[in-house]
């Protein structure tokens, strides 16, 4: 989700809607963010088309996107030369620069065999995604059933940095496409699939294959379901995958918030590609990002179709995805819904690559057509009432109000539990949120549950500038807990002193998942696949509640006592 500018990815931009704001010809008064590729220098221009701040003399040229965090720092990828990857889109590196022009992180991923390219999205605890080709040889493709007679072949991964100094920084989470492919070509492959369109949630290693392969552009962040939002190019597609995971988790099917591990959520624009029966929509997209909260039409998964009209006019389009917490409803053997876009706005030209729009808070919409060097703001109506002319290809564009700019964000809360209520840092305004979901009423510093979910909560800062969002917590309801004995499966010896035996009294299961919970709800240890467990290093004795799952089955619970 976007707000000005920085999408969903990191914070939301708190807005008041005067009535003069909702006059639909009115523009929304804030600042445009825009650096020409390749540039060394970057522009703040209001709406009088007043060039009010200009970053000058940055190192390095501009590689694709640039953003600012709250409080005016500017975030910036650049290019940097690689003799191995030389797809369009080129980074290789990471700037953040303060509003002063100190640069205050210089960071670096660009090797032989991997390169960040296009997209990057900064994350509420100040870490980076980054969008980067990886290299796999013609070994490699054929060892995952792929028939493309290729040298090599660049697949996708995502990595999460968190700076560690001024040049520096820990790779805390990665996603890997190539661990999640199918193939119903070589029955001997362990991604063999007789059915491609039963499996969505996989991308098919021979649709299109090519070396510069998905050719991803545009990445986002939703913090709410905690959730990335990709682009490709070349596949004619948006994905969905889940963040909440962990690196493992994130390379197998299982795991998450959605149990689905790093398996595409949802996919939609092009069926074919999975060899659904549907319509392509989109053709060449890119900056695919959904509406943030306090916006019209929140919650809306929108992205630049650079040929959406036609091979000479482009549209932005938006759609409604089947979400259901934190997974999205298909029905087997068919393409995701919806099967068209909801709204297309076009009128405003046409650019045959990059490009990239925002959604404003009063209804309005920002579009960067690249190639022309045109910032339009176009009214609802798809009107332009205001343009920019860069002068060279922009390849995105995002504005910002000044409340957002001058007032760095305050931590990001966290969520702790004492007794019974779940309890956030204190902040200026507060919502919470279960699965996903708004929780109507919940705007206090503490909440009560009264179920088992994952809750996040949202903060607002003394200015009521910028929104914030905790990571998710997992609470699980003690009574629920308690009202399932799970006969079938014993565990031994209870009470313990740290090692407990799972006995499945014959049952048989591919997969078997533990999860253990404190008296209050709190999950403290997790495993898999193991039938011994040592919790020993559990901090405290007392009573302890075990979940137990097989396969896809629903869990049982056990009550145990660690005596320590």
């Amino acid at each position: 989700m976007r707000t000005s500018s920085f999408k969903f990815k990191y914070f939301l931009c708190f807005v008041i809607l005067l009535p003069q704001q909702l006059i639909f010809s009115q523009q929304w008064n804030g600042l445009t963010l825009y650096s020409n590729g390749n540039a060394t220098s970057a522009f703040l221009v209001d709406t009088n088309n007043v060039t009010v701040k200009t970053w000058l003399g940055l190192t390095g040229g501009t590689g694709y996107s640039s953003y600012l965090e709250p409080g005016g720092t500017l975030v910036r990828s650049v290019n940097v030369p690689n003799s191995v990857f030389m797809g369009g889109g080129a980074c290789g590196r990471i700037q953040k620069i303060d509003y002063n022009n100190n640069l205050i992180w210089d960071y670096t991923h660009s090797s032989t065999t991997y390169y960040t390219h296009h997209d990057h999205c900064v994350l509420p605890n100040g870490n980076v995604l980054m969008i980067a080709y990886e290299l796999k040889n013609q070994a490699d493709l054929a060892a995952v059933g792929g028939t493309a007679a290729l040298t090599s072949i660049w697949p996708e991964k995502i990595i999460e940095v968190q700076p560690t100094g001024l040049t520096t920084g820990n790779i805390v989470w990665e996603w890997h496409v190539w661990d999640h492919l199918v193939q119903n070509v070589d029955p001997t492959k362990s991604n063999y699939q007789s059915s491609i369109v039963n499996h969505p949630e996989l991308l098919n290693v021979n649709y299109m294959t090519t070396k510069d392969w998905m050719h991803c552009n545009g990445l986002d962040y939703n913090p709410i379901l905690d959730q990335i939002a990709l682009s490709s190019h070349n596949m004619n597609e948006w994905y969905i995958i889940d963040h909440s995971t962990t690196t493992a988790e994130a390379a197998s099917h299982s795991g998450g918030n959605s149990g689905k591990g790093g398996d595409f959520l949802y996919r939609w624009g092009n069926p074919p590609a999975y060899q659904a029966t549907g319509t392509k929509i989109l053709n060449v997209t890119h900056d695919v990002h959904w509406i943030p909260e306090g916006h019209p039409n929140a919650g809306r998964l929108v992205g630049f179709n650079n040929q959406g009209v036609s091979a000479s006019v482009s549209s932005v389009d938006q759609i409604i995805p089947p979400l259901s917490n934190y997974n999205y409803t298909i029905n087997t053997g068919s393409a995701y819904t919806p099967a068209t876009y909801l709204q297309r706005t076009s009128g405003f030209g046409y650019t045959s690559n990059e490009g990239s729009s925002e959604q404003l808070p009063n209804g309005n919409q920002l579009v960067c057509v690249a190639i022309s060097g045109k910032i339009y703001e176009l009214n609802p109506a798809g009107v332009p009432i205001f343009t920019i002319t860069t002068g060279a290809k922009s390849s995105q564009a995002h504005r910002y109000s000044t409340c957002y700019i001058n007032n760095p964000a305050p931590p990001q809360p966290t969520i702790s539990l004492s007794g019974n209520n779940l309890t956030t840092t204190s902040a200026t305004t507060y919502q919470w949120y279960l699965n996903g979901n708004l929780i109507n009423g919940a705007t206090s510093q503490n909440y009560t549950p009264t179920q088992s979910g994952i809750y996040v909560v949202r903060t607002t800062d003394l200015n009521g500038c910028v929104y914030v969002y905790s990571i998710g917590y997992s609470y699980t309801l003690i009574t629920e807990i308690e009202e399932l004995s799970g006969e079938k499966i014993s565990i031994y010896p209870n009470p313990t002193s740290g090692i407990i035996d799972i006995d499945l009294n014959f049952q048989t299961a591919k997969q078997i998942k533990v999860v253990l919970f404190d008296a209050y709800g709190k999950k403290v240890f997790e495993a898999e696949n193991r039938s011994r467990l040592d919790i020993s290093s559990l901090a405290n004795g007392g009573v302890y509640f075990m979940s137990i799952s097989l396969d896809d089955k629903k869990p049982v619970y056990k009550k145990i006592v660690l005596a320590k």
